[in-house]
């Protein structure tokens, strides 16, 4: 009886986000960082590496979320893939920091986009399938709000350890090392997770769609479009911040280091009650409505990393970001869930795997955006690579850390607000499958 309460508890489940966010976040945060300012290589290449892997990501994401609907065995659709997935994560997220010495630039360029789009790929699989299961397992607006908070808590504890925690790590054993501690971290819990989950056997209403029937049915749904690159474009700011915050640190900031994670730590912890903010202003008004607010709030929480100069300015600005994030972390579950919930309803078919591809796809090529932002404020300043920050390395910083994701969270915002997000049913979530595991909370 003890064992069959953590079966699909949200608890449970939210161990494979603390998984995959511990390493993510550590490559999102520190693979730049490596490569250009540690190792020398050009933004120019770095930029063209992601560029080459975002093609790549374009016909492996929509696949591997088509096989994932279509899987059928009896120990379930996802968890198949996530338990084959596990080692070979492991094994290329240690490889994307494990570059051999002595490589010339070329060389650098050519294991880096290697070991890049082998991590992509991997990480592909695992995102689709882990993220297929939420709105699988947790039916209705309160519990995915509920399961929401308590997952993105989880994420919040990985955050801080992979930004906080690897500059400890890297400095005293160095980037490899670091690599392998965070490789068994994400083994360890992600095969937890794994086997309490047990999936929902539930009769369909017709055949799987085909391959191209499946893209054109999702490619039809305007608030699935509309929903995804919205958030494409608060999720680049994710991802931009992470990335440029050592830099930020260095040459605005001018702190050393080691004060890169006591600046880091102060922003994370504060988002973990942020997170409970959040769930709170959920419950008392609509998911579209609350996750319009939180873009709104992002962007303006942004503000402050222009006007900080040095260690505790600089944790001040991280705090206000820090409660703009935490609404970013909880409030898109809501509106994704009930998006697959209602094309459910018209097609009598759980497509969650395709949504969750075709989805990870377009949020993920904010890593493009980021990069091409990288490149191109760093070319109007001059900074080129560690080894040639060019003139004013602080204004390219500065810029990308506050005016640059202030644009982007207004495109947003605006993108959000064009099309009206009425659902057919169910507006207040109240299955009875949320009753009947809302006790586990």
């Amino acid at each position: 009886m003890e064992q069959r309460k953590w079966i699909n508890s949200p608890y449970t489940f939210a161990l494979g986000m603390f998984a995959m966010m511990v390493p993510s976040q550590a490559f999102s945060s520190f693979y730049s960082y490596f490569y250009v300012e540690k190792l020398g290589l050009g933004i120019g290449l770095a930029t063209l590496a992601r560029t080459i892997f975002l093609i790549w990501d374009a016909v492996n994401n929509p696949l591997f979320g088509y096989w994932s609907d279509r899987t059928n065995t009896r120990f379930g659709r996802r968890r198949p893939w996530v338990f084959g997935s596990i080692p070979l994560f492991m094994l290329t997220f240690i490889l994307v920091f494990s570059p051999p010495g002595g490589l010339s630039e070329n060389g650098l360029f050519t294991w880096f986009l290697v070991t890049l789009v082998l991590y992509e790929a991997v990480a592909t699989v695992l995102w689709v399938n882990y993220g297929a299961l939420f709105p699988e397992l947790f039916r209705g607006d309160r519990i995915r709000a509920k399961a929401s908070a308590i997952q993105q808590g989880y994420q919040v504890v990985a955050l801080l350890i992979a930004t906080v925690v690897a500059p400890i790590i890297y400095t005293a054993l160095g980037f490899s090392n670091m690599a392998i501690v965070f490789a068994c971290v994400f083994g360890i819990f992600m095969f937890i997770c794994m086997m309490s989950v047990k999936e929902k056997r539930e009769p369909e209403a017709g055949e799987p769609l085909k391959l191209v029937a499946a893209f054109k049915e999702t490619l039809k749904n305007k608030k699935f479009w509309v929903f995804n690159f919205s958030n494409s474009f608060a999720q680049t700011v994710n991802g931009l911040v992470s990335s440029i915050m050592p830099f930020y640190a260095k040459y605005v900031l001018r702190i050393s280091e080691a004060q890169v994670s006591i600046m880091l730590a102060a922003v994370f912890i504060s988002v973990i009650p942020l997170v409970f903010v959040w769930y709170w202003i959920i419950r008392k008004m609509d998911g579209v409505k609350a996750w319009r607010l939180s873009l709104i709030v992002y962007g303006l929480a942004v503000i402050p990393f222009w006007f900080s100069s040095n260690l505790v300015s600089g944790i001040v600005a991280g705090i206000v970001f820090g409660f703009g994030l935490a609404g970013f972390f909880v409030t898109p579950a809501i509106v994704g869930g009930r998006i697959i919930d209602e094309d459910a309803d018209k097609t009598g078919l759980r497509r969650e795997g395709i949504y969750t591809a075709v989805s990870g796809f377009i949020t993920r090529s904010s890593g493009l955006i980021s990069a091409l932002a990288f490149f191109v404020v760093g070319m109007i300043f001059g900074y080129e690579s560690g080894d040639n920050p060019g003139p004013d390395p602080a204004s390219t910083f500065r810029y990308l850390m506050s005016i640059v994701p202030l644009c982007l969270l207004a495109i947003a915002v605006f993108i959000s607000y064009t099309v009206k997000f009425d659902f057919l049913a169910n507006k207040r979530g109240d299955h009875d499958h949320e009753q009947k595991i809302n006790h586990q909370l």
